[in-house]
């Protein structure tokens, strides 16, 4: 393995947009959660989380939907190179899944790791050269919430063999997106021919509010809490400062239930973003995080309303977890010309 590593970082995660992004979360009291991944505290903090809580590293019948999904993938693909791209790849270990039966069915595969985060895509990228040489794995440092998706798509290509027939995943990252700002982006950089293989976290049980609610524990308990005060003690902000609390809300432009996580000030602070300071005074409420919860039909009737169509669909039986098959019902000027 080299002593170094190549990675390519686009506009939007350049300086000055982060701190202009940082301080617009801060001044409209909701906070990206991107800033929960910025460090390499965090992402441990984050990973620690997601293999002590994630249903995903937990329930062995979540292995078993997403091995299904993978399955499908290969099924459908056409002879010829391969270009897996992690979309949010965090700590890669599904993609590495998918590079492993790539590998042992001989197909020649390339890979990318893209992630919001510079220590995540590093830990992907790491993981993934086990399966996939070195030089055909890539790492982009990218904001999906912000980025162009053409100037995106661009960088995607210079990274792919001619021909090569596209996966995307986008694994563990709905939750975390107003699915009427992601989508569109993701549409846009789905291809007709690319498969789109995805994971949402569901609501179980046939009463919607009621299931949101079962998997509240998920959220609010130590490892979460320790992870999301990160971003607010490296602010300066101290836990004494205010209470950490965990409410249900519905998003009324979709009718969608999220997980989210307020910090209430007790008494005033002050914060500072270099040399632009920030003032919560007593009882101000700051959005720290939230995690939408779908249910199928429900991330069915999101996805369409962007050309993206649901093809095959896996579930756990708890409920909890699912994962889909998507493909693009919009045929692009790229692939018309």
């Amino acid at each position: 393995m080299s002593s170094a590593a190549l990675v390519t970082v686009h506009c939007s995660r350049f300086p000055g947009r982060v701190r202009a992004q940082l301080l617009d979360s801060l001044r409209s009291r909701n906070v990206n959660p991107k800033f929960h991944y910025d460090s390499y505290k965090q992402t441990r903090k984050w990973l620690r989380l997601h293999e002590a809580l994630s249903p995903a590293r937990n329930d062995p019948a979540c292995e078993a939907i997403y091995d299904q999904g993978l399955a499908a993938v290969l099924k459908r693909l056409a002879p010829g190179p391969v270009h897996l791209i992690g979309l949010g790849c965090g700590g890669g270990h599904k993609d590495v899944r998918l590079l492993r039966r790539l590998r042992r069915e001989g197909r020649d595969a390339g890979y990318t790791a893209v992630d919001v985060s510079l220590p995540m895509v590093l830990v992907a990228r790491e993981a993934a050269q086990a399966e996939v040489p070195e030089a055909r794995c890539h790492a982009v440092v990218c904001d999906l919430g912000t980025a162009d998706a053409a100037s995106l798509d661009d960088l995607l290509t210079r990274q792919e063999p001619p021909g090569a027939h596209r996966i995307l995943t986008f694994f563990g990252m709905m939750p975390n997106f107003d699915p009427a700002h992601i989508l569109p982006r993701l549409a846009a950089l789905t291809r007709p021919a690319d498969s789109l293989l995805l994971s949402a976290n569901l609501a179980p049980g046939a009463d919607y509010a009621k299931g949101t609610f079962q998997v509240l524990p998920q959220y609010d308990n130590e490892l979460t809490r320790d992870w999301l005060m990160v971003f607010l003690a490296d602010l300066g902000v101290e836990p004494s400062d205010g209470h950490l609390r965990f409410v249900i809300e519905e998003d009324p432009a979709t009718g969608l239930r999220r997980i989210t996580a307020r910090f209430e000030f007790g008494q005033p602070r002050e914060v500072w973003v270099e040399n632009e300071a920030v003032r919560f005074e007593a009882g101000a409420d700051l959005r720290l995080f939230f995690s939408y919860r779908y249910t199928p039909s429900r991330l069915r009737e999101q996805l369409g309303r962007h050309g993206l169509a649901i093809g095959q669909q896996w579930v756990t039986p708890s409920g909890q977890e699912g994962v889909f098959l998507a493909s693009s019902q919009i045929r692009s000027p790229r692939a018309e010309g």
